[in-house]
Formats: C-alpha cells, sequence, structure tokens
C-alpha cells in the first residue's frame, strides 16, 4: 500500500541576496510519520520551516504542503497544520483556559466544539485545579504540554514543532515524546526540529542540514549503520564536520 505523503518539496529555495539559507531541499514526509529536521545553528531549519509553514515564500523551488501550494495556498495550509514554537505559544496574560479558548476559535471550530474539546483537553493533561490560572505561573513543562495540545487541538493534518522541549527536565522530555507518539498513532505528520540528539533516536526518518542543504535522510537505525556511528550524536558530529556556517 502506498504511503499518503504529507509533505512533498523539490528543490525548494531561500535566498537573501547572494546568501542561500536553503538550497534545493528536495524530500517527502508521510501520514504518521514522526520526521526529525536536524542541523547545528545557522544550517538553514528555521528558513525551511518558515517556507514548509506558509509565512516565508520560497525564491524558487516547488513544496505541497497537506496538498497545498506554498505560493498560492497558503491559507489553506495554516488551516490545515498546527505550530509550536519554542519561543512563543500561548499568551502568558491569558488563563489555560482562555488560551485554548482563543486558538480554537483561530483554528476554526465552533463554540460547541471548543467547549467539549477544551474539557476533554484539561482532563486529558490533568490541569482541572490550573485551568483558570494564568499559563505565566505555570512550569515550563506545563507549558511545552499545553501548547502542544493547543496546537493539534484542531487535528492538523500535521503539526510543526521547532525545538519544543528546549530547557526542560529529561522526565518532561520524555513525556512529551509519548504525546507525540499518539498524536503519530492518530495519523498526525510531526515534523520536528530538535538540538537533542536522542531525540533524534525517536523520529521514524530524520534529515541533517548542513549549510543549508540536506546532508543525509534516512531512519535513525541506518543512518548510524552508514556512518559506523553508536549514537545520533556521531552521525551528527560527522556529517556536519565540515559546517563553514554557524550563529
Amino acid at each position: 500500500m502506498n504511503k499518503e505523503i504529507v509533505i512533498k518539496t523539490n528543490k525548494l529555495t531561500k535566498k537573501f541576496g547572494n546568501f542561500i539559507a536553503a538550497n534545493e531541499l528536495t524530500f517527502e514526509v508521510y501520514k504518521g510519520e514522526i520526521f526529525g529536521f536536524l542541523g547545528a545553528n545557522g544550517a538553514g531549519k528555521t528558513t525551511a520551516m518558515k517556507m514548509l509553514i506558509g509565512i516565508s515564500k520560497p525564491s524558487f523551488g516547488d513544496a505541497k504542503i497537506a496538498g497545498f501550494d506554498v505560493y498560492k495556498q497558503t491559507e489553506q495550509i495554516k488551516r490545515n497544520i498546527g505550530y509550536m514554537s519554542q519561543k512563543f505559544s500561548l499568551y502568558e496574560d491569558l488563563t489555560v483556559k482562555e488560551n485554548v479558548r482563543l486558538f480554537g476559535g483561530i483554528y476554526g471550530l465552533s463554540d460547541k466544539e471548543i467547549e467539549s474539546k477544551s474539557e476533554e483537553l484539561i482532563n486529558k493533561l490533568g490541569m482541572q485545579q490550573e485551568a483558570d490560572k494564568l499559563v505565566a505561573s505555570l512550569p515550563l513543562g506545563w507549558k511545552q504540554k499545553l501548547s502542544f495540545s493547543i496546537a493539534i487541538f484542531h487535528s492538523p493534518k500535521i503539526v510543526f514543532l521547532d525545538e519544543p522541549t528546549g530547557g526542560v527536565d529529561p522526565v518532561t522530555r520524555r513525556q512529551f515524546w509519548d504525546m507525540i507518539y499518539e498524536a503519530a498513532h492518530n495519523g498526525i505528520t510531526v515534523f520536528v526540529t530538535t538540538h537533542y540528539m536522542d531525540e533524534a533516536e525517536y523520529c521514524d526518518r530524520v534529515s541533517i542540514m548542513v549549510d543549508g542543504v540536506i546532508k543525509a535522510l534516512d531512519s535513525p537505525k541506518n543512518l548510524k549503520s552508514e556512518n559506523n556511528a553508536k549514537s545520533m550524536d556521531e552521525v551528527f558530529l560527522i556529517l556536519a564536520r565540515g559546517a563553514k556556517r554557524g550563529e
């Protein structure tokens, strides 16, 4: 049976003047897949993700996200994806409930859907006691789990996670990945960038960007085998050794 392709790019490129931030990226991502998008600072990951979520127009090349064209159908793309950033995902001066309602409205859910799904989400996270508290008062790990739950609140085809576990403790990171597994099991494609190489091991497939190009793309098992490496950390060091760009 053919796998359903939900992200398809062909020579997707972003230039800033003479600087090529992302150079001819060509890859496919499948429904329900956990796809790791790795690279050092300055490798071009964030630039690539911005093109994929429809907030930065490519210089050239093609891409379809959830079946929609990145040039002409950015609004449809935004309605069919979820997005979570490490730096900003929730409004800290609103309560947990208010954040859920706000994003439910942004995602186009009806009042009735928001009401029933809000209660379900808060119960699932065990945040009944925190529902009326300001998000600013929550520990970072709780904020991240809430952010992820809100990013998939509208059952998107794809959720993009930009370094979602930065700064959280190892136990919370593990719990967060349990949520990712569950989302993938329910058919949501997870496209995740991370600096933690142990997290790369949790992905179905991983791409590694170096200096704006995809240097490798395969399962963690195959990448370790091909590079005669014991861990994804070793694989990354081998592939990124000659990188010229950085922060």
